[in-house]
């Protein structure tokens, strides 16, 4: 969950309001994806109008409106099963930020979740999470959001280790996801399966299985570049493998964003070697998890800081 630095913000300033806010709360519809969507663009995020149609659709998207209709601030709960939920999109308009609202609305996101017998999870940004150690939240392992250029057709090596996919592969591909997204040791992993199939279903998105059928790939257009994840492999030279060919399915020149677990250093190193550069780092952090949230076995590419 990042915070802005453009006229959107999501800072999570619990500073006292002063006077009375003449805010109407809202639980939002569909009806009102435009609206969350210009404040994203705002911020300067990547999330597209598919991905708030996730949020309202499957979520609990919550937020706030000004006296003359405008929505000026959001959060969303996503219940994934497993016994998890994930918290995303606090996002507040410039004119109204420093008067507490991310923060009632991180609130009532949790409070949410934690009603539906959730743990609740977010990726914070560094600034984020020292807020959120403050509510409870623990950190677990960092990842970093990469920014770079898509890349050449992959070398035969790389085009042989994979092979597309699509909606008819959601069942393998949601399984793969789901073991690979252990919250601790005694977890069996987020379902989100729906995700998955939103991803898969959109005209834009891109897949690949690997040959052995141990690893995936998504790709997924975005409202300021590709954006590639999840990715799932059995290790480092396959996750090298399904990059290539993801990398290589963009628009020539385009622009590519993707969110690598900070472990998986021997690709980071690759990364850097196609002129990839981290943008800006996030950890991964739980509010009464039994353990810090741990990368699971398989995560390389995360599918972003709003999905986990």
């Amino acid at each position: 969950m990042a915070v802005s630095e453009r006229r959107a913000s999501a800072s999570l300033d619990a500073a006292p309001v002063a006077g009375p806010l003449a805010l109407v709360p809202v639980t939002l519809g569909p009806v009102d994806i435009g609206a969350a969507l210009a404040l994203s663009d705002a911020a300067g995020w990547n999330q597209t109008a598919d991905d708030w149609a996730v949020f309202i659709g499957r979520g609990h998207t919550i937020g706030r409106r000004s006296a003359d209709g405008e929505l000026v601030a959001t959060a969303a709960a996503l219940p994934y099963g497993g016994g998890q939920g994930w918290i995303s999109m606090v996002l507040v308009a410039d004119a109204w930020r420093h008067r507490g609202l991310a923060s009632r609305l991180l609130d009532e996101a949790v409070a949410h979740l934690r009603e539906g017998g959730r743990t609740p999870v977010l990726d914070a940004t560094p600034a984020g999470a020292a807020v959120y150690r403050q509510k409870g939240f623990v950190a677990g392992f960092e990842a970093d959001r990469w920014e770079g250029p898509s890349i050449a057709m992959p070398r035969d090596g790389g085009a042989a280790a994979a092979h597309a996919a699509g909606p008819a592969d959601l069942d393998v591909i949601a399984a793969l996801d789901r073991a690979s997204t252990g919250l601790d040791r005694a977890s069996t992993g987020l379902d989100r399966r729906f995700l998955i199939e939103s991803f898969l279903s959109r005209p834009a998105s891109k897949a690949w299985r690997s040959a052995d059928g141990s690893g995936f790939v998504i790709a997924r257009a975005g409202r300021r570049a590709m954006q590639v994840g999840p990715l799932v492999a059995a290790d480092d030279a396959q996750a090298i493998a399904l990059l290539e060919v993801a990398l290589a399915s963009g628009a020539a020149n385009g622009r590519v964003f993707l969110d690598l677990a900070r472990p998986r250093r021997e690709v980071a190193a690759w990364l850097e070697g196609q002129g990839f550069v981290r943008q800006r780092p996030f950890v991964r952090m739980a509010l009464g998890a039994a353990e810090p949230p741990a990368l699971g076995d398989g995560a390389f590419v995360l599918a972003g800081p709003e999905f986990g």
